[in-house]
């Protein structure tokens, strides 16, 4: 364990080997669903380097599954509304 002076308190610490690889503790790979062959992206920021978990897209099918109505719904008022300014045009137009 190293010592966080920011935080001032004990936190784990993992060691970088030659090759730039690091360990990823299990509670946090288990937390977020890591494993052998999951992607992560390394963002910067003033506070330090974020490890994001990139979800592949195929993960995402049915993600919306609970709101398939409220976007079927959506998606008919954008067509009615089309409909609308397209008829509102033709009748202008004459």
């Amino acid at each position: 364990m190293l010592f966080d002076w920011k935080n001032g308190g004990w936190s784990l610490g993992y060691a970088v080997t030659d090759k730039g690889t690091v360990t990823i503790p299990s509670e946090i790979r288990k937390k977020y669903g890591s494993r052998k062959g999951s992607r992560v992206r390394f963002i910067e920021t003033n506070e330090g380097v974020l490890i994001v978990p990139v979800v592949p897209l195929e993960d995402l099918y049915g993600a919306d599954r609970d709101r398939k109505e409220i976007v079927y719904r959506m998606i008919r008022e954008l067509q009615d509304e089309r409909r609308k300014e397209a008829t509102d045009e033709e009748s202008t137009e004459k």
